[in-house]
């Protein structure tokens, strides 16, 4: 959670106020304690091996299921373990807080997702964070819904948030907003775009119209791309309009960007004429190193927050964490905050969804009753020597919430 002081958005509706008391509660978090990408939008999850067995945190009354792909092979169950850890982090972190955390594997797995839902809540689990998958979330949020227990899941794929199953995630739909929004502000007014053909890029596309038309801008040239040997062609059509353009988006990550803009450029655009824009997959090492890629911004949380948080992670484990770790230890937070300040009601639609949000290591973010989020997010300018904030991520949404 990157934002120290506490969300105190004005006037204060008595709603507004229960949620700044537990962003306050999260915010000395924050300052006693970033994007990377989450999880792969829609990734699969991975093959199951042999469950871990289940396990607790802490020793307070109030038990909260965690369900992270631990058993799970490659970088699904190294990134389940650093969650994990992180989880366990923010409660050594809290004063004294007094809930349990049943800690359940699912190996990557739906049916297993499922029954370790069903599991934790018979153990007596009055809200579940996790799982990380899309397919492990729908699963658990089967056993959930029936039972009014609440999850917070950490898939990126926004298809499977719904009313009582909210995403801690970064979205690439804030990503686009941002960007899109920022650009505009900026000057920027047309737009080419070279997007990914996968489910990634048609969500992305989506919010790339509906804000650009929104904010009176307008697309000059745009062009789906489904492998690196589709770029060329795709490069060319957009290069027959991208003289009327003056942005440039290009919503993909450091395997592909650099192949996009040399297509381009090899198709008669001039890239250093037009303001480059990405998303969060953008910051990465890569990228930066990249000099055709210079000057360009993306939209991605702060990365004050997350060097904290690292440098305190590396302190207790010995090793980095993934990116991801922020999601669970945010999670843990905020329970351990709403359980603390928020009494019977901690886990109601209410206080979940509170306008006011709550500040955490990668910035505020809130929960729309449909289940997705919304973040506050900086803008970055690619540089040599990494991102550098042209633009601050917000301290708050608002008076009005937004």
């Amino acid at each position: 959670m990157s934002r120290p002081s506490p969300i105190s958005p004005l006037p204060l509706t008595r709603r507004a106020s229960l949620a700044c008391l537990a962003a306050a509660a999260l915010a000395v978090l924050a300052g006693c304690a970033g994007q990377g990408a989450s999880p792969g939008f829609g990734e699969p999850a991975g093959q199951a091996g042999i469950p871990v067995q289940p396990s607790a945190i802490g020793t307070g009354q109030v038990k909260v299921a965690l369900i992270l792909p631990l058993s799970a092979t490659g970088n699904a169950g190294v990134a389940a373990q650093s969650m994990k850890n992180a989880a366990e982090l923010a409660l050594s972190e809290f004063n004294n807080p007094n809930i349990q955390l049943l800690v359940k594997d699912d190996g990557g797995s739906s049916p297993n997702a499922q029954f370790a839902a069903q599991q934790a809540m018979e153990e007596g689990a009055e809200i579940i964070l996790g799982p990380l998958f899309a397919q492990s979330v729908q699963a658990a949020a089967t056993a959930a819904k029936p039972r009014g227990v609440p999850i917070i899941a950490f898939s990126t794929d926004s298809s499977v948030a719904s009313r009582g199953v909210y995403l801690l995630s970064f979205l690439p739909e804030s990503d686009v907003a941002r960007i899109v929004s920022y650009s505009i502000a900026t000057g920027k007014k047309s737009f080419a775009a070279m997007i990914p053909d996968n489910a990634y890029g048609t969500v992305v596309e989506a919010t790339f119209r509906e804000i650009v038309s929104r904010r009176g801008g307008r697309i000059v040239a745009m062009e789906r791309y489904s492998d690196r040997s589709k770029i060329a062609e795709a490069a060319k059509i957009v290069a027959q309009s991208a003289r009327n353009a003056d942005a440039l988006f290009i919503p993909d990550g450091a395997d592909s960007v650099p192949a996009v803009i040399q297509a381009l450029t090899d198709a008669g655009v001039n890239t250093k004429r037009l303001q480059l824009l990405g998303t969060g997959l953008w910051d990465d090492p890569r990228v930066f190193n990249d000099t055709a890629l210079h000057g360009g911004a993306f939209a991605a949380p702060d990365t004050n927050g997350f060097n904290s948080f690292a440098q305190r992670y590396r302190a207790k484990y010995g090793q980095d964490p993934v990116r991801t770790a922020t999601l669970a230890y945010d999670a843990t937070a905020l329970v351990a905050a709403l359980v603390k300040t928020q009494g019977g009601q901690r886990f109601s639609e209410e206080v979940l969804t509170n306008p006011s949000g709550f500040a955490g290591i990668d910035g505020i973010f809130r929960f729309k009753t449909d289940g997705t989020n919304d973040r506050g997010l900086a803008v970055l300018r690619v540089g040599p020597s990494g991102g550098q904030v042209v633009s601050p991520a917000p301290k708050s949404f608002g008076a009005s919430g937004t």
